[in-house]
């Protein structure tokens, strides 16, 4: 193990540090100004160098920079007693590995310079972080149901066919829509999406199909519309669900003679692109409400895609992270974070409401907030921590769950039912009980619901009870159901 380089010039810091530092058995060389370090730095380098930021001769962060210049790979901590926003910024961007605020746990300082040293020790250089990085890939999956979709998409590529995606929020929908398009016969034209819920409903024709000088007020000159805008392509209709009744109807023409008029317009257009619609929601189930026209499903369900939501697909949630942060990683133009296999079990047991999205959130933000290039369970999200119990993994537990194994034990439901049951015992008083079984209840019905995307019949035989003890249970509990 290589020196920990220590430079202060106030020597009672000095002192502590030492004392400890050799407790710790981790070797050290003290430094009382920065320009010794600069001399030292000529012959030598350290595992892992802490600095003062205001000293004589040079600001810790003047050293940071030279550091950075001539040992990029030194993992730098800054230290200071004016915790001030513009000092940890300032540090951050020049390349700190963390920043110290004086009085500090020594404890946790040690602890942090020992991680450090590991680091510093793994040291290699960050995949895909440079211009030579190989090609990303569109989309990741090892998954089947990620498979059976990559088929689809092969056998689309030379079809014009109308395709609905369906899934969950967060699931890619539009990412799967643009494959769709690359891999086309209609690749080279353009890709042109519109979110159909986003945009109000009285804008939402002239959006599609363009409007006329003049057919209406604020209508100064002609604009066109996403069909024309998209000719020759793909035309993404996304949230297609939420489309208001009368424009179904417009688009339903479209569909079926290829032709439409501009808001306004006199001159029939012809249509020539593919429709791709996308929706979270049950359209059978809003066909059979009123909210959605039959022959416009049937029009649009030409070929169904169906995206699996991510807790569905979980042997795929560590090629995913693994993209998504050297994805992060190449934007940002910096080093790639790396997870530790702890904390790569606590990410692999959330369930991910938000899916896809949801996780590349979360490696952007660890890519930005995470300390250091190792990524650990206490780097994590409050949120996501408070899956570990006790806040932590075992490396076994770790271990089972990086290879996928369907008996790891680490996050049986029944331990953290026990936990909560404990938590609440302390502040509720009489009702715990009913509490807890509303809340079970409410749960389970509510997840069969989602499952089976609010077909009541299934759910019920899925769950083992009759369909009037679900309904019963849906006005008892409050839950909504489509």
């Amino acid at each position: 193990m290589k020196q920990i380089w220590v430079v202060d010039d106030d020597r009672s810091i000095r002192w502590v540090l030492e004392k400890a530092l050799a407790r710790a058995q981790m070797p050290y060389r003290m430094f009382e100004s920065a320009l010794d370090v600069v001399e030292a730095l000529k012959s030598d380098t350290p595992s892992v160098l802490l600095s003062d930021i205001r000293m004589h001769d040079m600001t810790g962060v003047q050293l940071l920079a030279h550091i950075k210049n001539a040992a990029p790979d030194v993992p730098v901590v800054i230290m200071t007693a004016y915790s001030d926003l513009d000092s940890a910024v300032t540090a951050f961007q020049g390349g700190a590995y963390e920043y110290l605020a004086k009085p500090f746990d020594i404890n946790k300082a040690i602890e942090l310079l020992r991680r450090a040293c590991e680091e510093s020790e793994r040291a290699h250089p960050a995949d895909g972080a440079g211009p030579a990085a190989q090609a990303m890939p569109e989309i990741v999956g090892h998954s089947h149901a990620m498979q059976e979709v990559f088929r689809a998409i092969g056998r689309l590529s030379q079809s014009h066919v109308t395709v609905l995606l369906t899934g969950e929020s967060g699931t890619g929908k539009e990412v799967v829509a643009r494959a769709l398009h690359r891999h086309s016969l209609r690749s080279k034209a353009p890709f042109v999406a519109i979110n159909t819920a986003a945009i109000p409903r009285e804008l939402l024709e002239s959006e599609l199909f363009g409007h006329e000088r003049g057919a209406f007020t604020g209508a100064n000159q002609t604009q066109y519309g996403r069909f024309e805008q998209a000719k020759g392509g793909t035309l993404f209709l996304d949230e297609i669900g939420d489309m208001p009744m009368d424009l179904q109807t417009r688009l339903l023409r479209v569909l079926s003679d290829g032709c439409y008029y501009r808001v306004g317009g006199r001159e029939l257009l012809k249509a020539d692109v593919r429709v791709i619609a996308a929706t979270n929601q049950d359209l059978e189930q809003r066909v059979r409400d009123g909210l959605f026209r039959e022959d416009l499903y049937h029009r649009l369900n030409v070929i169904h895609l169906r995206l699996p939501a991510l807790r569905e697909r979980p042997e795929d949630i560590e090629a995913l992270t693994e993209h998504f942060l050297t994805l992060a990683a190449n934007n940002l133009k910096t080093e790639r974070k790396r997870l530790t296999p702890e904390a790569l079990a606590v990410i692999r047991a959330c369930p991910f409401p938000g899916n896809v999205r949801q996780l590349e959130n979360l490696c952007n933000w660890l890519t930005v907030m995470a300390p250091a290039q190792m990524i650990h369970v206490d780097d994590l999200p409050y949120e996501f921590r408070q899956i570990a119990p006790a806040g932590n993994v075992s490396r076994e537990a770790a271990r089972v769950a990086a290879a996928g194994e369907t008996n790891a034990p680490m996050l049986d439901w029944r331990q953290l039912l026990q936990q909560e049951v404990r938590r609440r015992l302390e502040d509720d008083a009489g009702s715990l009980m009913q509490t807890l079984s509303d809340e079970f209840e409410s749960t389970v019905y509510r997840t069969a619901l989602e499952f089976t995307h609010g077909r009541k019949i299934e759910a019920a035989l899925k769950l083992g009870v009759g369909r009037n003890t679900l309904t019963r249970k849906i006005q008892e509990l409050g839950i909504w159901s489509r």
